[in-house]
């Protein structure tokens, strides 16, 4: 299966305008990951979940209470459209954007996006991004949960203190080849590890397909 897999990168949104078109549960999720980066967010939706509807009303984000309009896309930079199902509306949206050069992304609707939306795992100050190119979402949210189990608290913590020596081998060596040794150093003996334990069904067909070449 052919597949964009992009440029990987990382928008600094911080007090940028971003636009989310819905008003569910996958909008309230995007809004709070957005907000959570600084950004300014309008929401676009007649109606809005209950998480929504708190954040509207404590002025965290603006509501337009009516459906989407051409002039929404002024002064924004990033468009997230959360409403499933309607193809027609995504595509337009699509070239609505690149006319006026703002990226866009569809729910579920990666032909109809300029840029695709990682599941993040956050620990601390890390972040770890997972992404199928929009092939197989469902797999990059099993991905998310498990490797959040294997970065928990001391994770965050070893993160932590990397960053403190860092900062005092920045302050106390002034050879930058020395300083990057020492972090380094610091580091030996650090390793992932991981098993990817795949479902039954994957198995069934690799048998399937092994005893057929057999």
């Amino acid at each position: 299966m052919a597949a964009n897999s992009g440029f990987p990168l990382v928008l600094d949104v911080k007090g940028w305008t971003v636009l989310v078109i819905g008003g569910d549960e996958e909008a309230s999720e995007k809004t709070e990951r957005l907000l959570a980066s600084g950004a300014r967010v309008t929401v676009i939706s007649p109606g809005l979940n209950e998480p929504l509807r708190e954040l509207a009303a404590s002025g965290k984000v603006i509501h337009r209470g009516r459906h989407f309009r051409d002039a929404d896309l002024d002064h924004t930079i990033l468009v997230l459209n959360t409403i499933r199902g309607d193809r027609d509306f995504a595509r337009l949206l699509l070239a609505k954007a690149k006319e006026k050069g703002i990226l866009a992304w569809s729910v579920d609707f990666p032909e109809a996006s300029s840029v695709t939306m990682p599941a993040v795992v956050a620990s601390g100050h890390a972040r770890v991004a997972i992404s199928t190119s929009g092939v197989a979402p469902a797999l990059s949210g099993f991905m998310k949960e498990d490797l959040e189990r294997i970065l928990d608290g001391e994770f965050a913590a070893f993160v932590d203190w990397l960053g403190e020596l860092r900062e005092q081998a920045k302050s106390t060596e002034p050879d930058a080849d020395k300083r990057r040794a020492l972090l380094r150093e610091a580091l030996d003996g650090f390793r992932l590890l991981g098993k990817v334990q795949y479902p039954k069904v994957w198995a069934a067909k690799n048998a399937s397909v092994a005893k057929r070449e057999t």
